[in-house]
């Protein structure tokens, strides 16, 4: 089998690279990366130590593609993934954003096509309504945001569960979330009108060790590596308390989801489903600055503020049963876990992080 990655030297194609080569050691994996993402080049030891090759190219460029070698199945892990990418607050303008988010994915479909290769397509929790995130029917504890018991009404999607697949993608969504969900129809036309294998899986927050993230993409390690340089922490919005939740999930679990995908591409099973750590994966941001001042040993200092960014959302807990009941699927750590591998891995590491945290 031969599989490439586009967005290899980043932080989840990395992952999701490495984690392929150890559970399919016949499979020829490659990739291309432009090498846009902060921190790519510290990934590419480790995929040369495992015989995986990566190339120097760009999805948005058609002949980039065009020149890659035939390959059965395609992981699309090549994203700009701010939220804010494309507003005023973001880095990038909204015609950069769509150009690789959503002109970049069309090239990666026209391969496949080609090709007649499978794609997995890595999509996003954030292609669900920002309005109706924000509407949910929450009360609030002293720590989080939490679901009302029972819930007073009921809402396509939604349970006690969380966030599931026919929960809203109206408008409002974000850019970024846009140029996603536009991806997914997409890819489920092209599925259709050529006879495509094509998976696609709504990740929630993506964390772990090695991650390079910001407030607005990578929230999890970005806390955790601003807390342990002494670098300035708030909480934004919604009281500036802390109490908005996410729940997170390691790139390494999203990767055993792709093997049982690409192994068994004629199964019945839906072509989208969430892929998340759940009510067991899940933090507020409060709870995240206890467990990262337990794990590294100081007391953190954050700040409230009153102020408010576009697209942040109260609550959300990604409901995964589909991918639990159609693929056997669970995450193997939860969030408290998650943080105490990505502290360790910082304390670990304090010159690597520091390159990023100047």
């Amino acid at each position: 089998m031969k599989i490439l990655i586009t967005g290899i030297c980043g932080y989840v194609g990395s992952r999701l690279a490495l984690r392929l080569r150890e559970h399919l050691e016949d499979a020829d994996i490659s990739g291309v990366d432009n090498f846009s993402r902060r921190g790519a080049h510290v990934n590419i030891a480790a995929l040369e130590r495992a015989g995986i090759r990566w190339t120097h190219g760009d999805a948005r460029l058609p002949q980039d593609l065009q020149a890659l070698p035939e390959a059965d199945w395609v992981i699309d892990c090549a994203a700009n993934p701010s939220v804010l990418a494309g507003t005023a607050a973001g880095s990038a303008t909204p015609e950069q954003l769509a150009s690789h988010n959503l002109i970049g994915t069309l090239n990666v479909l026209e391969y496949c096509r080609r090709h007649r290769a499978g794609l997995i397509l890595l999509s996003t929790s954030r292609v669900y309504s920002v309005d109706a995130l924000c509407r949910l029917p929450l009360r609030e504890t002293p720590t989080r945001f939490v679901l009302e018991d029972p819930l007073p009404a009921a809402v396509p999607g939604l349970s006690e569960h969380g966030i599931a697949e026919s929960f809203s993608t109206e408008p409002p969504l974000s850019l970024y979330g846009a140029t996603k969900r536009a991806s997914e129809i997409m890819a489920l036309e092209y599925a259709a009108a050529f006879g495509l294998p094509l998976w696609i899986d709504r990740c929630g927050v993506i964390a772990g060790p090695g991650q390079f993230g910001r407030a607005d993409q990578g929230i999890l390690s970005y806390w955790v590596y601003a807390a342990a340089l002494d670098r300035p922490l708030r909480y934004i919005g919604f009281g500036g308390a802390g109490r908005q939740v996410r729940d997170f999930v390691l790139a390494e679990d999203i990767a055993d989801l792709v093997i049982r995908q690409i192994s068994d591409p004629a199964r019945e099973a839906p072509r989208i489903v969430n892929v998340g750590g759940g009510a067991a994966g899940a933090l507020s941001l409060q709870e995240l600055t206890a467990l990262a001042a337990e794990f590294l040993g100081k007391p953190l200092a954050v700040a409230p503020t009153g102020e408010s960014r576009p697209y942040d959302v109260p609550f959300f807990i990604t409901d995964s049963r589909a991918a639990r009941s159609c693929w056997g699927w669970a995450p193997t750590r939860g969030a408290r876990e998650i943080v105490e591998l990505l502290c360790a891995w910082t304390t670990g590491n304090p010159d690597v992080v520091r390159q990023f945290f100047p």
